[in-house]
């Protein structure tokens, strides 16, 4: 039996002492802060890039080097016989075109995972792949379920500010002064490839019964209804304590919910989205 890695980047939302913890290899992203290089996790702490973002700095994300990919890559592979490399959704950054072009270097012991997920979805289908490691199966299998399941998932996620999605050309300007003039907070949704506007709230509170709403409809139309077939997620950008209170809002909507991830959001992510952001996910449990 193949002995087998799981490789990610900090993109997933995983911090090193996290991915430690579980087994998983990581990738740091770098930055650039005013044209000064950093590494998510090594040089560069959330809150000193949230310090950078309030103050307007030039913030800008970046890919990693080719060279760190393969370095890992090539240490990894000196103890396993192949790894999975789950970056973001193809549709989101480049990472992951860049490191399918890698793994052709690597005679099929790389597999290169574009189930177009990020943030809490994208950890779940790690943590899958990892129960399947541990139950026997082989990468074929791994890799058919993965790309079978890779839509049973949706997040949904709102802004306190357009500011961030506006400099992301996310935006027009003129839309972004039009919402902050008016005040509302847009939800987005992330199902595939695609980030796509939901609806439009006034309030926080509102969007968050928003989200909430859109879940249960994608439980009704992709799980049949059943909502014990799902796991709640939840990410954020915003205090902990406003996690929490989505927390609870969710286990008072769905009374039969399993353990819910409560992560930060990435800063890759943040970036594009600003301190205040929380986001709500649904996710296909493990069925093999």
């Amino acid at each position: 039996m193949s002995k087998i890695a799981i490789v990610t980047d900090s993109n997933s939302g995983y911090t090193q002492s996290e991915a430690d913890a579980a087994g998983i290899y990581l990738i740091p992203m770098p930055f650039y802060i005013d044209g000064k290089e950093y590494f998510e996790g090594v040089n560069l702490t959330r809150e000193d890039f949230f310090e950078a973002l309030n103050k307007d700095a030039d913030v800008s994300t970046s890919q990693p080097s080719p060279g760190s990919i393969m370095n890992l890559w090539d240490k990894i592979l000196e103890s396993y016989d192949e790894l999975l490399y789950f970056p973001m959704s193809s549709g989101l950054s480049g990472t992951c075109q860049t490191a399918a072009m890698l793994a052709q270097e690597y005679d099929g012991r790389v597999h290169v995972i574009d189930n177009q997920r990020i943030s809490v979805p994208l950890k779940r289908s790690m943590h899958d792949a990892m129960k399947m490691i541990e139950l026997g199966k082989d990468t074929k299998e791994i890799l058919e379920y993965l790309e079978r399941t890779k839509m049973d998932s949706s997040i949904y996620i709102t802004v306190a500010t357009l500011k961030h999605l506006k400099k992301g050309g996310r935006v027009t300007p003129a839309a972004a002064a039009l919402g902050t003039l008016l005040k509302i907070k847009p939800v987005l949704q992330i199902h595939g490839k695609k980030l796509d506007s939901y609806a439009k709230a006034r309030t926080m509170n509102q969007a968050k019964h928003i989200m909430i709403e859109a879940l249960k409809k994608d439980i009704d139309e992709m799980f049949d209804g059943n909502s014990e077939e799902v796991h709640f997620d939840i990410a954020y950008t915003c205090t902990y304590e406003a996690a929490l209170e989505m927390k609870a809002l969710l286990e008072e909507t769905f009374p039969n919910y399993d353990e819910i991830i409560m992560d930060p959001l990435s800063l890759s992510i943040s970036c594009h989205v600003g301190e205040g952001a929380l986001g709500i996910a649904c996710t296909k449990k493990l069925d093999v």
